[in-house]
Protein backbone atom coordinates (compact mmCIF):
# COMPACT_ATOMS: atom_id res chain seq x y z
CA UNK A 1 0.00 0.00 0.00
CA UNK A 2 2.45 2.72 0.99
CA UNK A 3 4.91 1.77 -2.25
CA UNK A 4 1.40 2.36 -4.45
CA UNK A 5 1.23 5.48 -2.40
CA UNK A 6 4.78 6.06 -3.02
CA UNK A 7 4.36 5.78 -6.60
CA UNK A 8 1.63 8.43 -7.00
CA UNK A 9 3.43 10.97 -4.73
CA UNK A 10 5.83 10.53 -7.54
CA UNK A 11 8.67 9.10 -5.05
CA UNK A 12 9.13 5.98 -6.46
CA UNK A 13 8.75 4.61 -10.76
CA UNK A 14 6.70 1.61 -11.58
CA UNK A 15 8.49 -0.94 -12.40
CA UNK A 16 5.28 -1.06 -15.57
CA UNK A 17 2.65 1.01 -16.25
CA UNK A 18 2.61 4.24 -15.85
CA UNK A 19 0.61 6.93 -13.34
CA UNK A 20 -1.20 10.00 -14.45
CA UNK A 21 -2.72 12.69 -12.06
CA UNK A 22 -5.19 14.91 -14.35
CA UNK A 23 -4.08 13.94 -17.30
CA UNK A 24 -0.38 14.57 -16.39
CA UNK A 25 2.28 11.72 -15.98
CA UNK A 26 3.92 11.48 -13.01
CA UNK A 27 7.35 10.30 -12.56
CA UNK A 28 8.24 13.17 -10.07
CA UNK A 29 7.19 14.60 -6.54
CA UNK A 30 4.46 17.66 -7.55
CA UNK A 31 3.39 20.35 -5.40
CA UNK A 32 -0.12 19.33 -6.87
CA UNK A 33 0.21 16.28 -4.49
CA UNK A 34 0.76 17.01 -1.30
CA UNK A 35 2.00 14.22 1.28
CA UNK A 36 1.09 13.73 4.88
CA UNK A 37 3.30 10.76 6.78
CA UNK A 38 2.73 8.90 10.03
CA UNK A 39 5.70 9.79 11.49
CA UNK A 40 5.19 13.38 11.00
CA UNK A 41 8.24 14.81 9.35
CA UNK A 42 8.13 18.28 11.07
CA UNK A 43 10.99 20.72 10.87
CA UNK A 44 12.00 20.25 14.88
CA UNK A 45 13.83 23.83 14.94
CA UNK A 46 10.81 25.29 13.21
CA UNK A 47 7.51 26.58 15.35
CA UNK A 48 3.90 25.45 14.12
CA UNK A 49 3.74 28.71 12.03
CA UNK A 50 7.36 28.34 10.86
CA UNK A 51 7.01 24.91 9.68
CA UNK A 52 3.17 25.84 7.92
CA UNK A 53 4.83 28.34 6.25
CA UNK A 54 7.79 26.56 4.69
CA UNK A 55 6.27 25.59 1.27
CA UNK A 56 5.09 28.58 0.64
CA UNK A 57 8.70 30.32 1.11
CA UNK A 58 9.86 28.41 -0.80
CA UNK A 59 7.46 29.08 -3.84
CA UNK A 60 7.97 32.43 -3.43
CA UNK A 61 4.95 33.62 -2.34
CA UNK A 62 4.80 37.51 -0.43
CA UNK A 63 5.53 37.75 3.18
CA UNK A 64 1.78 39.29 3.44
CA UNK A 65 -0.02 36.27 1.15
CA UNK A 66 1.87 33.96 3.55
CA UNK A 67 1.06 35.68 6.68
CA UNK A 68 -2.81 35.25 5.75
CA UNK A 69 -2.50 31.93 4.62
CA UNK A 70 -1.07 30.57 7.64
CA UNK A 71 -3.19 32.44 9.92
CA UNK A 72 -5.99 31.10 7.70
CA UNK A 73 -4.50 27.40 8.31
CA UNK A 74 -4.13 27.66 12.26
CA UNK A 75 -7.68 28.86 12.83
CA UNK A 76 -9.18 25.83 10.69
CA UNK A 77 -6.98 23.14 12.76
CA UNK A 78 -7.02 24.85 16.00
CA UNK A 79 -3.57 25.96 16.01
CA UNK A 80 -3.67 29.63 16.58
CA UNK A 81 -2.25 28.69 20.29
CA UNK A 82 0.34 26.88 19.44
CA UNK A 83 1.73 28.81 16.42
CA UNK A 84 4.65 29.89 18.65
CA UNK A 85 5.97 26.24 19.68
CA UNK A 86 7.73 23.82 18.57
CA UNK A 87 6.89 20.00 17.70
CA UNK A 88 8.57 18.78 20.48
CA UNK A 89 5.93 20.50 22.90
CA UNK A 90 3.17 19.34 21.10
CA UNK A 91 1.24 15.89 21.23
CA UNK A 92 1.06 13.55 18.21
CA UNK A 93 -2.38 14.33 17.47
CA UNK A 94 -1.30 18.18 17.46
CA UNK A 95 1.37 17.48 15.55
CA UNK A 96 -0.35 15.90 12.95
CA UNK A 97 -2.58 18.38 12.68
CA UNK A 98 0.38 20.77 11.46
CA UNK A 99 1.52 18.19 8.96
CA UNK A 100 -1.90 18.46 7.90
CA UNK A 101 -1.64 22.12 7.54
CA UNK A 102 1.32 22.03 6.38
CA UNK A 103 0.34 20.08 3.10
CA UNK A 104 -2.91 22.21 3.18
CA UNK A 105 -1.19 25.47 2.44
CA UNK A 106 0.47 24.54 -0.48
CA UNK A 107 -3.10 24.23 -1.51
CA UNK A 108 -2.29 20.45 -3.49
CA UNK A 109 -5.55 18.86 -5.02
CA UNK A 110 -4.40 15.98 -4.11
CA UNK A 111 -3.37 14.61 -0.71
CA UNK A 112 -1.76 11.32 -0.50
CA UNK A 113 -2.29 9.96 3.61
CA UNK A 114 -0.15 7.11 4.43
CA UNK A 115 -1.57 5.59 8.10
CA UNK A 116 -1.75 9.34 9.76
CA UNK A 117 -3.20 8.42 12.24
CA UNK A 118 -2.14 4.85 13.49
CA UNK A 119 0.49 5.82 16.10
CA UNK A 120 -2.49 8.16 17.71
CA UNK A 121 -4.41 7.05 20.95
CA UNK A 122 -7.88 5.77 20.02
CA UNK A 123 -9.44 9.48 21.18
CA UNK A 124 -7.09 11.25 19.38
CA UNK A 125 -7.70 9.45 16.39
CA UNK A 126 -11.30 9.52 15.96
CA UNK A 127 -10.77 13.37 16.74
CA UNK A 128 -8.92 13.80 13.60
CA UNK A 129 -10.80 11.22 11.45
CA UNK A 130 -13.82 13.79 12.44
CA UNK A 131 -11.46 17.09 11.29
CA UNK A 132 -10.06 15.62 8.36
CA UNK A 133 -13.78 15.00 6.97
CA UNK A 134 -14.80 18.43 7.64
CA UNK A 135 -11.81 19.92 6.30
CA UNK A 136 -13.15 17.34 2.71
CA UNK A 137 -16.02 18.96 3.02
CA UNK A 138 -14.83 22.59 3.11
CA UNK A 139 -11.95 22.51 0.93
CA UNK A 140 -13.10 19.41 -1.30
CA UNK A 141 -9.60 17.66 -1.82
CA UNK A 142 -8.95 14.46 -3.43
CA UNK A 143 -7.49 12.04 -0.45
CA UNK A 144 -6.09 8.97 -1.10
CA UNK A 145 -5.61 7.62 2.69
CA UNK A 146 -3.66 4.22 3.24
CA UNK A 147 -4.63 2.44 6.34
CA UNK A 148 -4.89 -1.14 7.75
CA UNK A 149 -8.23 -0.43 10.09
CA UNK A 150 -11.03 -1.56 8.56
CA UNK A 151 -13.76 0.82 10.61
CA UNK A 152 -11.12 3.64 10.00
CA UNK A 153 -12.09 3.03 5.84
CA UNK A 154 -15.26 2.35 6.40
CA UNK A 155 -16.09 6.25 8.11
CA UNK A 156 -14.04 8.27 6.20
CA UNK A 157 -14.09 6.78 2.10
CA UNK A 158 -15.99 7.10 -0.32
CA UNK A 159 -14.58 4.33 -1.90
CA UNK A 160 -12.64 1.42 -0.48
CA UNK A 161 -9.78 -0.60 -2.51
CA UNK A 162 -8.38 -3.80 -0.67
CA UNK A 163 -5.28 -4.80 -1.65
CA UNK A 164 -3.91 -8.58 -1.77
CA UNK A 165 -0.88 -10.11 -0.16
CA UNK A 166 2.55 -10.34 -2.07
CA UNK A 167 2.31 -9.47 -5.11
CA UNK A 168 0.29 -6.49 -4.16
CA UNK A 169 -2.72 -6.18 -6.29
CA UNK A 170 -6.38 -5.16 -6.22
CA UNK A 171 -8.75 -7.86 -4.63
CA UNK A 172 -11.51 -5.72 -4.58
CA UNK A 173 -13.01 -2.19 -5.32
CA UNK A 174 -15.71 -1.57 -3.20
CA UNK A 175 -17.84 2.30 -3.41
CA UNK A 176 -19.62 3.45 0.01
CA UNK A 177 -22.69 4.33 -0.23
CA UNK A 178 -23.60 4.87 3.22
CA UNK A 179 -24.43 8.22 4.06
CA UNK A 180 -22.59 10.77 6.61
CA UNK A 181 -22.51 11.33 9.05
CA UNK A 182 -21.72 7.78 9.59
CA UNK A 183 -22.48 5.65 12.71
CA UNK A 184 -20.33 2.62 13.28
CA UNK A 185 -22.57 1.05 15.33
CA UNK A 186 -25.45 0.68 12.39
CA UNK A 187 -26.20 -2.43 10.58
CA UNK A 188 -25.17 -1.40 7.43
CA UNK A 189 -21.89 0.03 8.65
CA UNK A 190 -20.97 -3.31 10.39
CA UNK A 191 -22.29 -5.53 7.36
CA UNK A 192 -19.56 -4.09 5.40
CA UNK A 193 -17.08 -4.10 8.08
CA UNK A 194 -17.96 -7.53 8.51
CA UNK A 195 -17.46 -8.03 4.35
CA UNK A 196 -14.29 -6.51 4.07
CA UNK A 197 -13.32 -8.03 7.48
CA UNK A 198 -13.79 -11.83 5.33
CA UNK A 199 -11.43 -9.86 2.70
CA UNK A 200 -8.93 -9.32 4.93
CA UNK A 201 -9.18 -12.85 6.44
CA UNK A 202 -8.44 -14.49 3.06
CA UNK A 203 -4.86 -12.35 2.76
CA UNK A 204 -4.17 -13.33 5.94
CA UNK A 205 -4.67 -16.86 5.94
CA UNK A 206 -2.86 -17.08 2.66
CA UNK A 207 0.16 -15.16 3.69
CA UNK A 208 0.22 -17.93 6.78
CA UNK A 209 -0.24 -20.40 4.07
CA UNK A 210 2.51 -19.23 2.49
CA UNK A 211 4.80 -19.13 5.69
CA UNK A 212 3.87 -22.91 6.64
CA UNK A 213 4.92 -23.62 2.92
CA UNK A 214 8.43 -22.00 3.41
CA UNK A 215 9.37 -23.41 6.62
CA UNK A 216 8.25 -27.11 5.42
CA UNK A 217 10.75 -25.93 2.54
CA UNK A 218 13.24 -24.83 5.69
Amino acid sequence: KSTLLNAIAGFALPSSGSISADGKLVNAPGPERGMVFQEYALFPWMTVEQNIAFGLEIKGMGKAEIAQRVASLLGMLGLADFKSRFPKDLSGGMRQRVAIARVLALDSPIMLMDEPFGALDALTRSNLQDELLRIWSELKKTIIFVTHSIEEAIYLADRIVVMTYRPGTVKRDIMVELPRQRDPSSAEFNALKRELGQLVMEEQQRHHNDELKMAAVD
